[in-house]
This record gives structure tokens, C-alpha cells and sequence, in this order.
């Protein structure tokens, strides 16, 4: 029979408890499955309603999403958009405007030039494998300041302060690969080449999060180019 504990090792050991469960390792929820809830929309259909919601934005048309108070005590509880969306930072460029949408419907991944760094790319594989996401689709837009900048590089040899040489650096080789064809708007055609790379990045990954969904046919990655003067979204690389 062991001997009991004195009062001081009984004091000690219950100091020492806030300690130890302090370094104990924290239960964290798993990432393995999409959850439960996510929209019944596939590709196609997903694709669609953002066809005819950029009609009714060009058309002036009011938006056909909600975004009152029931919806956002509906989507307070859990999202299910059904698109992601890599898009521009550019303030002209405002998707859940251009395709009509409201609250919760879009899960949205900007940045200028609508690149895929580690955080863009680990966002996209998030919305598809934890929130059953059918479509994705990678917008450029007409008069990129990004994909503007990166064409000085190419063409002048321009320099640029900071960051921002580092994050146009992606864009070079879209910037490259359209001048091969002597465009009569190279910006324009930059602009869709750096569409058409991250697309076909998004296509070929290796990553189980990405490829399978594809592969069953779950998962649609498009390309897109929004034209600023008349609010037009051409889905070019379906």
C-alpha cells in the first residue's frame, strides 16, 4: 500500500496542474472531409448562374443574391459558396457586383494580378476540399495594373520598389509567352496568358485536393476576362 500524499506534495501537485494542461497538445478539428453542408450546384450549373448574373449586371439589373439580415443570421451559422474565385485586387473589380450575387455565394481569393502564391493556392484547395466548392474560376480584367507593370519589365526593363517586383515576378513568363505571338494589345493578351497559366497550374496539380475532384468530375476550373467599360465576363478557357 503506497503512503499517502502530504498536505505540501498535495499543494504541489495541484500547482503543477495549470502547467500541464497548458503544455498538454490542443485538440484540433480535423481537415480530412468537406463539411456536412455544401451547395447541391454542380460545375455547370455553377458556371450558368454566374453567365446570368453578369447579364444582369450589365442589364442594371438588381442583384439576384440576398444580402439582408435573414441571410446573414443563415450564413452566420456555416458557408456554402459555390464558386471560388481568384481573382484582382483592382478596386474596379467587384465580383459579387458583376455577377450579381450576394452573401456567402462566393468565396473569393484576390490579389493583384490574380496570382497563385502558397496562400492563394492553399485557399482554393480549403474551399474545395472543407466547403464542396464545384467550380473555380481565375479572373483577369481588362487593364491590369499588375499585369501592366509586368509588361514595363519585359518591354523597358522597368524597376519597381519593394514588394511589388517580387509579386509580379509570376506574371513574366504570361508576359513573355504572349509578346511570341505579336498581339496587337499586349496587355490584353498578357492578361489572358496569365489567366491561361494559373488555370492550367489549377488543372494539372498533383495535389489529391485538387486532382481528384477533377478527375471524377466534381471539381471545373474555368478562365475569365472582365472588360471594364461595358461589365462583360468572358469565360474563355471552359
Amino acid at each position: 500500500m503506497k503512503p499517502a500524499l502530504s498536505r505540501r506534495q498535495l499543494l504541489h501537485c495541484a500547482c503543477c496542474l495549470p502547467v500541464a494542461a497548458a503544455l498538454a497538445p490542443l485538440a484540433l478539428p480535423a481537415l480530412a472531409a468537406p463539411a456536412k453542408a455544401h451547395t447541391t450546384l454542380t460545375a455547370e450549373q455553377a458556371l450558368q448562374r454566374l453567365i446570368d448574373g453578369n447579364q444582369g449586371f450589365m442589364d442594371d439589373q438588381p442583384l439576384h443574391g440576398e444580402t439582408n439580415r435573414d441571410r446573414r443570421l443563415a450564413i452566420a451559422k456555416g458557408q456554402t459558396p459555390f464558386c471560388v474565385l481568384v481573382s484582382c485586387s483592382d478596386s474596379r473589380v467587384s465580383p459579387e457586383l458583376l455577377f450579381g450575387r450576394g452573401l456567402g455565394e462566393l468565396f473569393i481569393v484576390r490579389n493583384a494580378g490574380n496570382t497563385l502564391d502558397t496562400t492563394a493556392l492553399g485557399s482554393v484547395e480549403y474551399a474545395i476540399s472543407q466547403l464542396g466548392v464545384p467550380l473555380i474560376v481565375v479572373m483577369g480584367h481588362e487593364k491590369c495594373g499588375a499585369v501592366e507593370a509586368a509588361v514595363a519589365v519585359v518591354e523597358q526593363n522597368a524597376l519597381y520598389p519593394g514588394a511589388i517586383g517580387a509579386m509580379i515576378e509570376p506574371i513574366l513568363p504570361a508576359v513573355l509567352s504572349a509578346r511570341a505571338g505579336n498581339p496587337t494589345d499586349l496587355l490584353e493578351a498578357a492578361v489572358r496568358s496569365n489567366v491561361q497559366r494559373t488555370v492550367r497550374r489549377l488543372r494539372a496539380a498533383s495535389e489529391p485536393t485538387l486532382l481528384a475532384p477533377q478527375q471524377d468530375g466534381r471539381v471545373k476550373v474555368v478562365g475569365a476576362y472582365y472588360t471594364l467599360e461595358n461589365g462583360h465576363v468572358d469565360f474563355f478557357d471552359v
